[in-house]
């Protein structure tokens, strides 16, 4: 049985330069579905997004998206979910996606994908929720992210209990592993 029930995942609405990082978005969807872990995503049915909830439905496994209506607007929607929310901000997508998952992973991505999981991170921070969170650290993609962290850290700004709390891996089984405290 698995630790959590669903987890959301941010990731990049394009699939980077790497084929690592559609093979590691692949995998993780294939493990969650195997496990039966609901996936909780932006709702794309392009880049590493749609690469993930793919895996998922692939493998019998549920999926929920949560897409904003400019960004449905503009057809990039995944089609074969098994519930789209469709909101109006941002702001809302989050907090649906937040309400809808009890865990969080990172997966590469850019400015869009940090902000969400970085915020994630900040409610645990505030108390107003404790969900884990993991980087899935494909091909040490978050390697600078991490040096920062741990600097920011040094210098004060992050306390060491909130870098401790981050869960990171390269590998999607130990990460989840991780996660639920196995």
């Amino acid at each position: 049985m698995a630790a959590f029930e669903s987890v959301s995942v941010f990731c990049g609405s394009s699939p980077g330069t790497e084929p690592t990082f559609a093979a590691a978005a692949r995998q993780l969807g294939s493990i969650l579905a195997a496990q039966g872990i609901r996936l909780v995503y932006g709702g794309a049915s392009v880049g590493l997004m749609g690469v993930v909830a793919d895996a998922v439905l692939a493998r019998g496994g549920h999926v929920s998206g949560v897409i904003t209506e400019s960004l449905s607007d503009h057809e990039i929607a995944h089609s074969g979910l098994d519930e789209l929310f469709v909101v109006r901000t941002m702001h809302e997508r989050k907090a649906r996606m937040a309400e809808l998952s009890d865990a969080v992973i990172m997966l590469p991505g850019g400015f869009g994908t940090y902000e969400e999981f970085t915020e994630s991170v900040t409610w645990v921070q505030l108390g107003i929720h404790l969900k884990p969170h993991g980087i899935l650290n494909v091909d040490g993609f978050f390697h600078g992210l991490l040096q920062f962290l741990s600097h920011a850290t040094e210098m004060g700004f992050i306390r060491p209990a909130q870098l401790q709390g981050l869960h990171v891996s390269d590998d999607p089984n130990a990460l989840l592993e991780a996660m639920a405290g196995l």
